[in-house]
């Protein structure tokens, strides 16, 4: 189990030196190239190609590099900070990439659009740029999540689950797939898709295509859960990573409830409401509640909920036993 701390050395190696990397590249590449761009940079083009806005380098590129650190080195910032909820680090650092990948590339692609022109109106500016910029920053931030650890403290609990709590066969592990089904997922890709498709012919170009990609297999993957209770524990899967997880020897008590997502969580899907009460809501129905000793709780909605209780419960027995 991870040790307790107050920073993850990969959140702080992913969250903020690449974009602190990104931001000091975009000055560095604006120094060395300054000789070879034109005094204003086109910046902004018509719907026809045609440049219509421009800049002084200098201020073109602090642009950039305060659009890489306030909005992607600010978002993928919270990766580093270890007690903070695993999943939504994740989550914060892969959009951070993202916004860091998409302006630094954009940052190249209008360089290289300037480069060497006497008069910045000939700039042509490649969507490529966009659609390479937004595919590489997402992977890394992929990469940088599945670095990503829970380092929370976790003390073990001194005594067994109360006797009137549910006991139940040790018949493991005990695997149930919650939130988006293949059907609801479909429907949200197809309509997104759509939706997209639309922009692209009003635009005239189909790099929203490239955005459309990433962002729907983010979104589905953050909706999907897989839910598993084994002789370690309970832990909760999503996007192929384990999002939350508490170890048998944690376990105060597992106990079943009735759970509507909006009304006690005040949203669906993964959940906090309040300091350390965590739940994994994407149905009104039963749900297994999982109190651990550290005063941190995990409400979970699924029609195993009993079997998943009876079970985390013997199995601490059979720890204290």
């Amino acid at each position: 189990m991870s040790e307790s701390r107050a920073f993850d050395p990969a959140g702080v190696a992913f969250g903020i030196g690449l974009p602190l990397l990104s931001a000091a590249t975009v000055l560095v590449t604006a120094r060395l190239w300054r000789p070879r761009l034109p005094d204003a940079l086109a910046i902004h083009w018509n719907a026809g190609g045609s440049a219509d806005s421009f800049t002084a380098t200098g201020s073109a590129a602090w642009t950039f590099v305060l659009i890489i650190l306030l909005v992607g080195g600010g978002s993928s910032a919270v990766a580093a900070l270890a007690q903070a909820m695993l999943m939504m680090r994740r989550t914060m650092l892969i959009v951070g990439s993202a916004v860091t990948g998409l302006t630094l590339a954009l940052w190249f692609g209008l360089v290289a659009a300037n480069l060497d022109r006497a008069d910045p109106s000939d700039a042509r500016l490649s969507t490529t740029s966009i659609v390479v910029g937004i595919l590489v920053g997402g992977a890394v931030g992929v990469v940088g999540a599945a670095l990503l650890r829970d380092h929370r403290e976790r003390p073990s609990a001194a005594d067994r689950p109360d006797a009137r709590l549910p006991r139940g066969p040790v018949d493991l592990p005990i695997v149930a797939r919650v939130g988006l089904g293949t059907g609801s997922t479909a429907v949200l890709v197809g309509v997104a898709a759509l939706v997209t498709v639309g922009l692209c012919r009003m635009a005239g170009s189909w790099w929203l295509m490239a955005v459309f990609m990433p962002v729907s297999a983010l979104v589905i993957g953050l909706l999907r859960f897989r839910v598993v209770v084994d002789e370690s524990g309970l832990r909760v899967f999503n996007m192929g990573m384990c999002a939350l997880g508490y170890g048998v020897d944690e376990l105060e008590g597992a106990r079943v409830t009735e759970v509507a997502p909006f009304r006690d969580f005040g949203g669906w899907g993964l959940r906090a409401k309040g300091r350390g009460n965590y739940g994994v809501v994407t149905e009104t129905g039963p749900a297994v509640v999982f109190t651990a000793a550290n005063g941190q709780r995990l409400t979970v909605t699924t029609g195993r909920a009993a079997e998943m209780a009876g079970a985390l419960n013997a199995l601490a027995d059979r720890r204290h036993g």
